[in-house]
């Protein structure tokens, strides 16, 4: 079967400095317009630190003067960090809106509102013998076989969504190309990076040929990107049942995640501090549907959408 990607190369200006993972992110804002905190804690999915620094942030700032001191860790660990309350955030993002549902509801939370959704692929260095191949037109697949060991990472899959939909992808394109044992194969040659940025520095230095990454990541890092097909990709909400043909199971909490379409949403923590900053922050996700797009992310005809209890002035 042929395969049926895209190339989605993008040439963006270059933004701040390499967000590390874990780190500590505040954006000096200024004015205001009645919040009851000047200040909001986030905790985010690694993969929007840069759409929280360099555009949601600049741009909250602007219209309520509400600072944003933003952490990012893979989604997994956001919500172990918030369970056994080793993090105390007012905001909590995730990059599968299932998982927050599945871990916070009824104890930190009971509502969410899904504001985004994104598409995975191959974020590649061109100047590899891997990046060469796919500007050829060769098969990804075929060419990742032919790869050595830790040419090519992935996110941990323990701690990250994209990690496991990493995984999940691979035995979709098993399944689609009938290629035997592709998946095992494909673990036993990636390397599990639990350090995002890590991740794609290691691409654009060349060290690693690719990885497996958002489509806003490699956009973020103006790397060139490879679109896996519909099939795979995680984008298409009609093919959710197809995508659940496929789960992975973390190995720490043991929590099953089955395959699903890629949505973001965010939620204001029960115990959190600042929950009007907070309620505000997430209405602003809701109405700034533009800057999330200049972002790399994208927002179907279903988004944004609320789920479960939503407080009162949270509307879409």
């Amino acid at each position: 079967m042929s395969l049926r990607g895209s190339h989605n190369q993008r040439a963006v200006s270059r933004r701040s400095a390499l967000v590390r993972v874990g780190g500590v992110l505040g954006t000096t804002l200024a004015g205001c317009l009645g919040a009851s905190s000047s200040s909001v804690h986030v905790l985010s999915a690694g993969s929007l630190a840069r759409t929280f620094e360099d555009h949601i942030g600049p741009a909250f700032e602007e219209e309520t003067g509400i600072q944003i001191h933003g952490e990012y860790y893979g989604a997994n660990a956001v919500m172990r960090m918030v369970e056994d309350r080793t993090k105390h955030p007012d905001v909590i993002v995730s990059a599968d809106a299932t998982l927050l549902r599945d871990r916070l509801y009824g104890d930190f939370t009971h509502w969410d509102v899904v504001f985004a959704t994104n598409s995975v692929g191959i974020g590649y260095n061109e100047l590899t013998e891997f990046g060469r191949g796919l500007e050829d037109g060769e098969p990804w697949y075929e060419l990742a076989l032919e790869s050595n060991e830790g040419d090519i990472s992935i996110g941990d899959p323990d701690l990250d969504p994209l990690g496991y939909r990493a995984v999940q992808a691979f035995e979709l394109a098993e399944n689609e190309y009938d290629l035997d044992g592709f998946r095992d194969k494909m673990m036993g040659l990636v390397y599990e990076e639990p350090d995002e940025p890590q991740m794609m520095a290691g691409v654009e230095t060349g060290s690693r040929a690719a990885a497996i990454v958002y489509r806003n990541m490699a956009i973020d890092h103006d790397m060139p990107f490879f679109e896996f097909p519909d099939e795979y990709n995680f984008a298409v909400p009609a093919l959710a049942d197809h995508y659940g043909t496929v789960e992975f199971t973390t190995d720490e909490e043991g929590y099953t995640a089955i395959g699903r379409p890629v949505l973001y949403n965010a939620t204001v923590n029960d115990e959190a501090d600042a929950s009007e900053a907070g309620h505000d922050l997430v209405q602003f996700l809701i109405d700034e549907t533009d800057l999330l797009v200049e972002a790399g992310l994208s927002v179907e005809d279903s988004v944004p959408r609320l789920e479960g209890d939503v407080p009162g002035g949270i509307t879409v």
